[in-house]
């Protein structure tokens, strides 16, 4: 009898297996991918381009759980491809990127991304990351100085702290039980829970019509993504701890812009970035939420021009590749501070 009970459990793991597997496929058919790929180390990567190709390079690393198609979705790589070279990223294991099984911290795609962008003819820079995006953006900058003409960071998460929402969610990323929570629950879960999870992430706005149109839902809640969503939430804040030891060796500008009303990520760790990289301009924008590439879009494409028009010369009269810190071009003062009016 408990032979049998176990042989009936077993089929039914099997055809819900089977029916997500299905579903997935019904979501990369109705959402299929809308730019081009390039392989490094075995990996096929996915990525939007956009703008003149003699244009000043730019790089976009989405957050968490997200794909390249949010930085379409919030009209910034648009206004960034007006006069840039705009390479947006789907980062290992989102969108239609490959990710290795081996855990992929924020260093190991730094240099991933890194080699990826130089495959594409970009040697160097400004590198825009936003949420978990920003640790990639910071470990770029470190482990490939040379590659980074500057960075804007937005909404990130720089310095190690408590978090039970990350162990919740880190379950299917583990060994083993991993595949059959990604394969079974995780994603009637993550069905049920998108809805709050996007309301939360624009609070305290409302979540805009660009993003619901925009973003491709239903390929973040594939069981391969599930897992890299998962994974990097439990890498989270052991990278922030290590990157942290390290952001006094970052030579370039940079760029942080916070959200006061950032219900995921406390504002406050803008301020401790800057703490660390006292030259840095730090932007905290009031009544904005996470997801502050849709409230300032506008406010983050100036500041990346400005650092474009910064590097510019520094890499005109620069006689070697390596660059140092006592090397790097000015840091870019305070922009004001910028407002977006809350929606109910």
């Amino acid at each position: 009898m408990r032979t049998k009970t176990l042989g009936v459990i077993a089929g039914l793991i099997a055809v819900h297996a089977l029916a997500l597997a299905v579903a997935a496929r019904r979501a990369e058919r109705r959402h299929p991918p809308r730019g081009r790929f390039v392989t490094v180390d075995g990996l096929r990567l996915h990525y939007l381009e956009a703008g003149p190709p003699d244009g000043p390079p730019v790089i976009l690393l989405h957050g968490n759980g997200a794909t390249a198609d949010d930085w379409a979705a919030s009209g910034l790589l648009g206004r960034l491809a007006r006069r840039h070279r705009v390479i947006a990223f789907d980062r290992p294991g989102f969108g239609y990127s490959d990710r290795p099984w081996l855990p992929q911290p924020p260093e190991a795609q730094a240099r991933l991304l890194a080699e990826a962008a130089a495959r594409l003819g970009i040697d160097r820079a400004v590198v825009v990351g936003h949420s978990w995006g920003t640790l990639v953006a910071l470990a770029m900058a470190l482990e490939r100085p040379a590659r980074v003409a500057g960075l804007v960071l937005a909404a990130g998460y720089y310095v190690p702290t408590r978090r039970l929402d990350v162990w919740l969610v880190s379950g299917p990323a583990l060994p083993i039980v991993g595949p059959l929570l990604r394969y079974t629950v995780a994603p009637i879960l993550a069905r049920l829970v998108a809805p709050r999870v996007i309301r939360r992430l624009f609070a305290p706005v409302a979540v805009p019509a660009a993003f619901t149109s925009g973003f491709p839902v239903p390929l973040a809640l594939r069981p391969s993504q599930l897992r890299a969503t998962a994974e990097e939430s439990a890498l989270m804040i052991p990278a922030a701890r290590r990157l942290a030891a390290r952001y006094g060796e970052i030579g370039c500008p940079v760029t942080v812009f916070a959200a006061a009303g950032d219900r995921l990520v406390e504002s406050s760790h803008g301020p401790h970035l800057r703490a660390a990289l006292p030259g840095a301009a730090l932007h905290v924008v009031p009544g904005a939420g996470h997801m502050l590439h849709y409230a300032v879009p506008d406010e983050i494409a100036l500041a990346v021009t400005a650092q474009a028009a910064t590097a510019a010369p520094a890499a005109a009269g620069r006689d070697t590749a390596e660059r140092h810190t006592a090397d790097a071009p000015p840091l870019l003062p305070d922009l004001p501070a910028v407002t977006t009016p809350a929606q109910g």
